[in-house]
């Protein structure tokens, strides 16, 4: 694999790189900091693009570049600061957006936001709702962009039902034999098939608008200013695609409203929290509620429980066909994330009720 250091040579930094170390904690691309010699001083994010992940990179790539300029427009049109409240992505030294390194991989560059911290987990509602500003004001910035001009770059992201079909594909070929261990799961997924097909046939019938969604809003994908946790900028664009608000929201409460980590062993820790619940969605709607239609604020509660269904359906399906989508760090770990997204389900199913009058309540 070539290294890292010299990969980042290749872009157009303002000095030469002195070191690239692993950061973060994605499951997808790998990830370096780079620290640059003086006079710069500076640091740069540097990314090896998952090509087994997204077979489309210059499609990828094309809508990156595309968004981030119309934020920057946007951020400086409301009078923000685009240095720091949007991705900059670093060309390079050809004036390309990316590099493709001998083995054929594929890197970029973005200025990396200084004086910002990322949460894995929410310990507060303050810090959820930060999120959830920063994610409604994706939603609202890109509210004139046209969705249906960007590139699907992993087809059906997020429809729910061709999800279903690729974890019945995965039950029935079973290629690690590991599906008898996980029969409690294949049997949490089959009853509630039939809500897999409801927001994408809603879509199709013209009852809920197109548009340009973020796809993973974790909690994670969000800088927070590192002093007062204000929301600074969203980043992880890979996914950004034609989609639903919906999406959006459900995967930011999937995420920042759990109780317990993604891969939590211990199920009895994991849980739907209503004030996190509550603080993700006043922030979210704070900022984009306005432009939702009321079809939109209705489903939103249904969009948390199903995100969360579709994402531990994924896991189970990765770990069936011997984890090949999401990276793990130890055996059985995408079988206990699935665990963790199904125990959610369950404790939404019963808080459903409480869910919408807080919607109605942040409205």
């Amino acid at each position: 694999m070539t290294d890292a250091l010299t990969i980042a040579g290749l872009f157009s930094v303002d000095s030469a790189p002195l070191s690239a170390e692993p950061y973060g904690s994605g499951h997808i691309n790998a990830t370096y900091l780079v620290q640059l010699a003086p006079p710069a001083d500076g640091r740069v994010i540097l990314q090896r693009i998952n090509r087994r992940v997204f077979s489309h990179i210059a499609a990828l790539m094309e809508n990156v570049a595309n968004v981030t300029a119309y934020l920057r427009r946007m951020v400086e049109a409301e009078g923000g600061d685009p240095r720091r409240e949007c991705l900059r992505l670093i060309p390079a030294r050809d004036g390309a957006p990316m590099v493709m390194d001998e083995e054929g991989e594929y890197w970029r560059a973005y200025v990396f936001v200084e004086r910002t911290v990322t949460l894995q987990t929410a310990q507060t509602p303050e810090q959820l709702h930060s999120a959830g500003l920063a994610f409604g004001r994706f939603q609202r910035l890109l509210n004139g962009y046209p969705a249906a001009d960007l590139h699907e770059v992993i087809p059906h992201f997020h429809d729910t039902a061709s999800r279903y079909q690729d974890f019945e594909r995965a039950v029935a070929a079973d290629v690690k034999g590991r599906a008898a261990a996980a029969q409690k799961e294949i049997d949490f997924v089959r009853a509630r098939h039939k809500e897999t097909g409801r927001l994408v046939s809603l879509l199709q019938r013209g009852e809920l608008p197109l548009r340009v969604t973020h796809n993973d809003t974790k909690l994670n994908n969000v800088l927070l200013d590192e002093e007062s946790f204000a929301p600074v900028c969203v980043i992880d664009l890979d996914t950004v695609m034609p989609g639903l608000s919906l999406y959006d929201f459900g995967d930011g409460i999937r995420v920042g409203a759990s109780t317990a980590a993604e891969d939590e062993t211990d199920l009895s820790r994991v849980s739907c929290d209503l004030a996190l619940f509550e603080g993700f969605t006043h922030g979210f709607l704070s900022e984009c509620g306005a432009l939702l239609t009321d079809q939109e604020r209705a489903l939103l509660p249904f969009g948390a429980k199903l995100m969360t269904y579709e994402c531990g359906m994924r896991f189970l399906a990765d770990y069936l066909e011997g984890d090949t989508y999401f990276r793990i760090h130890r055996p059985g770990q995408n079988l206990d994330r699935c665990r963790t997204q199904f125990r959610l389900v369950a404790d939404m199913e019963t808080k459903m009720a409480e869910m919408e009058a807080i919607v109605a309540r942040c409205l």
